[in-house]
């Protein structure tokens, strides 16, 4: 079954009995088996006995008074989204013998309809106004697991941690908001494990997608209004730096002196933010938003370097594509890595080794200042620009827990043709650190997309992986197997 969207088994019944006997294994020994589930289960049954939730629990606690629900609904912006979400999926949920059920970001239920016999035997475990449906407070559930991995959601009956769940079944979608990138709350349709079809969470995602959609319209108006309200700030720079961004950290306009990122992280307090590339800006206040300009100060050159899997390394300065040897992108790199700076005896000791020579390094790093100018200063040689290399946004990539960006980010290997000592080193804990990643964490499309690399396609432990993950009529998990069959017996 593909994470996420389970197909229908032929036999629901001897399927939940299945899983019952692993639910009990797992909690025998005290964590979820490594292959028998799907990994988005595993991974959320890994996290619920973490956060110590009891799998003999009888309800889902409640997260507020009853009399404090209107009060918490009205005052939540999923409030707004009520009638679009009900007007699509209520219908049928009340025809159906299924519950809809809208939560906030925590997963505390805001609103819920439908067959007044689900109810009914919903308030039993909870699935009613005001109780805690998170994951760190019930366990493996279609809204907590939607909620903390951002992706729409099939739970299937044992597939829940909670042993008064398992004949429950749920489809749940996140609905995230398109201004300020965060979750708002999550859509879910609940039932029985004989009435709920998994095909139910793409009709689930579909409306959540619509109410996403419903409020990025709405972003968008309020972008044109702010843009027209306000335009005359940025004129009045006169070409200077200067962006129009919303209270969310949005840029909604910039003026054409500078290139600016998507978002600007805004400080907790105070008139000073600081953009990527280390300068520093001032905000001015106004009213839904601010004006972002940059104090006068010297142009900041920006040096883009692009070292994964490149064979015939290349650099970009201020956009400019500048061809490089080998040996300068390993400088290049080595510099990179080391923001601080580096004698010309630590790099002959990072590009050669004990064999190195000072006098070879300081040459090499005067033929680089020929090409790049002044961004490669000296005493000690540092680089003296802004810089934005793949290999550094992949290791800051990799400090997270998510795979999906990990596995579009990674190119392949640091500079592979590169034998300089500490390249090779930051080449393989790299390499390590992406497959570890991927193998704990990755879906099956993010695996397929690293068993594509050259450093990857013949990794038995990733080929397996993927076979255990992909269903046995996916062309994938077939390419997997064959792949296996050629390394031979291990």
């Amino acid at each position: 079954m593909p994470d996420g969207r389970p197909r229908a088994v032929s036999d629901p019944d001897a399927y939940s009995v299945r899983l019952r006997r692993l639910h009990e294994a797992a909690l025998n020994a005290g964590r979820p088996p490594d292959r028998a589930l799907r990994s988005l289960i595993s991974a959320s049954w890994r996290r619920s006995m973490e956060a110590g939730v009891d799998p003999d629990a009888r309800s889902a606690p409640p997260a507020f008074e009853h009399r404090d629900i209107q009060e918490v609904r009205s005052a939540h912006p999923m409030s707004a989204l009520l009638p679009l979400i009900a007007e699509t999926l209520l219908e049928t949920a009340s025809a159906s013998e299924h519950i809809l059920i809208v939560t906030d970001a925590d997963g505390r239920v805001l609103w819920r309809d439908g067959d007044h016999r689900a109810m009914s035997r919903a308030d039993e475990v909870g699935l009613a106004d005001g109780f805690h449906w998170g994951e760190r407070a019930i366990g493996t559930n279609g809204m907590g697991t939607a909620l903390a991995t951002r992706r729409p959601v099939h739970i299937f009956a044992a597939e829940h941690l909670v042993r008064a769940l398992h004949v429950w079944s749920c489809s749940a979608a996140p609905i995230i908001d398109p201004d300020s990138g965060e979750v708002l709350g999550c859509v879910d349709l609940s039932g029985t494990m004989h009435t709920l079809h998994p095909a139910t969470v793409t009709l689930v995602e579909t409306t959540a997608r619509l109410a996403e959609s419903h409020l990025a319209l709405r972003m968008r108006e309020r972008d044109n209004r702010f843009r027209t309200h306000h335009g005359g700030h940025l004129r009045a720079l006169r070409g200077e730096p200067g962006a129009l961004v919303s209270a969310t950290g949005r840029v909604v306009a910039g003026g054409r002196a500078q290139r600016w990122s998507r978002r600007v992280r805004l400080p907790e307090s105070g008139d000073r933010v600081v953009l990527p590339d280390g300068r520093a800006a001032l905000l001015d206040p106004l009213g839904e938003g601010f004006l972002l300009r940059l104090p006068d100060q010297p142009h900041v050159p920006v040096l883009t370097l692009s070292f994964l899997g490149a064979e015939h390394p290349s650099a970009g300065l201020d956009g400019a594509r500048v061809p490089l040897s080998l040996r300068h992108a390993e400088i290049l790199t080595l510099l990179a890595l080391n923001p601080q700076g580096a004698t010309a005896d630590q790099l002959s000791f990072h590009l050669y080794g004990d064999m190195g020579n000072p006098v070879t390094a300081r040459a090499e790093i005067h033929r680089l200042r020929a090409r790049l100018g002044p961004v490669v200063a000296a005493k000690p040689y540092r680089l003296a620009c802004a810089v934005e290399a793949d290999f550094l946004h992949l290791r800051r990539l990799l400090a997270g827990r998510e795979a999906a960006p990990v596995a579009r980010a990674y190119g392949g290997p640091l500079l592979p043709r590169s034998e300089s000592p500490a390249i090779r080193g930051e080449r393989d804990e790299l390499e390590g650190q992406v497959r570890a990643h991927l193998l704990l964490r990755g879906s099956p499309d993010d695996l397929w997309a690293y068993a594509n690399t050259e450093y990857a396609k013949n990794d038995p432990h990733v080929l397996e992986r993927l076979v255990a993950m992909l269903p046995a009529d996916d062309h994938r998990g077939a390419a997997a197997r064959i792949r296996l069959a050629g390394l031979g017996p291990p």
